[in-house]
């Protein structure tokens, strides 16, 4: 069995230099930002965590290796988050996500029978999001975009999205949603809570902005991948249900919202064994991949073993650790060129 990873990260730091050299002022501001929403607690552990992995997330062969450990036979890599730069003006928006696609592209080309590419796309520009889409998959050869839970003044729902929705699911291309901060700000400066509440609630907030606007009512052959299971979504959809079916201003989708969870994978980087299989429940086993968050501290060791040993059936298993992904990659869209 193939086990397939699709929550690894790469780090370009050649064009965060290039960001900053042609930016200076935005990416200083967007640095405070980055400080306020963390606080310097978290700063202070975060910036040696990440030195300390830099190897793995640059060079080929230290995450060939760390693979190998892990028992993970393909990764899908996707830049880390804090390339985003949803701060970035129009041409260096674009700029950055066609050059980012591009160093991706020559990553998971050192190695291709081991990894599988995502890009990038400025979302916060919804009239360039589609040639940056292309670039990705058609110009790149990449399978997909990796997506933030929103932009600037762009949530998910947002009608201006509604051509990019239309070409990724023409495209049959996986799109990857990954938070990177978290609108909450200064509330979450301590205790790491940017991330242990930040990540699940901008998790849950980005699906319920595409499940209530009916995006995946329009497109219900859109490929996307909710990292860190979801947030707090699958295990709170109880609420959304009711609050469709007791108010109006609620009920835009055409269904009850958990029905909507059957449509979206989800990773497994939940940390616990019964939220894992409370997840499995929820949203069914086909639609749950394996996920490591690659190599941060906040995902795990051994996912793979994390997997086999949280209590589900060897069917349940097998397709999380790859049949699911395999399936998912291998599915086409209706254009391709």
């Amino acid at each position: 069995m193939t086990v397939i990873d699709v929550h690894a990260h790469v780090l370009l730091p050649g064009l965060q230099d290039e960001v900053r050299r042609r930016a200076p002022e935005g990416f200083a501001a967007a640095a405070a930002l980055d400080h306020k929403r963390n606080g310097a607690a978290s700063q202070a552990v975060s910036g040696p965590m990440v030195g300390a992995r830099v190897p793995k997330l640059t060079d080929v062969g230290a995450r060939l290796a760390a693979m190998d450990e892990q028992g993970v036979d393909r990764q899908w890599v996707s830049p880390s988050p804090s390339h985003y730069y949803p701060w970035a003006g129009e041409q260096l928006a674009v700029w950055t996500a066609c050059e980012a696609n591009r160093l991706v592209a020559d990553h998971v080309a050192q190695a291709p029978d081991r990894m599988t590419g995502l890009g990038l796309v400025p979302l916060q520009h919804p009239s360039r999001v589609l040639e940056c889409l292309d670039d990705a998959v058609l110009g790149r050869g990449l399978a997909g975009v990796e997506i933030s839970s929103f932009a600037g003044d762009v949530e998910l729902s947002d009608q201006r999205l509604e051509p990019f929705w239309t070409r990724a699911e023409e495209l049959g291309a996986m799109l990857f949603l990954h938070p990177f901060g978290c609108s909450l700000d200064e509330r979450l400066d301590r205790f790491y809570l940017a991330n242990t509440v930040g990540q699940p609630v901008e998790n849950a907030v980005a699906l319920s902005h595409l499940i209530f606007a009916g995006v995946l009512d329009r497109h219900p052959d859109l490929k996307i991948i909710a990292a860190h299971g979801g947030g707090y979504l699958p295990t709170s959809i109880g609420r959304s249900d009711h609050a469709w079916r007791v108010r109006p201003d609620a009920r835009v989708c055409a269904h009850e919202p958990s029905s909507y969870l059957r449509r979206i994978w989800f990773d497994t980087v939940v940390h616990d064994p019964g939220v894992l299989r409370n997840l499995v429940e929820v949203v069914g086993p086909s639609q749950v991949v394996l996920g490591s968050d690659f190599p941060f501290d906040m995902g795990p060791d051994d996912p793979a073993g994390f997997v086999r040993g949280s209590g589900l059936d060897d069917q349940a298993v097998a397709a999380i650790l790859g049949e699911n992904a395999a399936r998912l990659a291998h599915e086409k869209g209706t254009v391709h060129g």
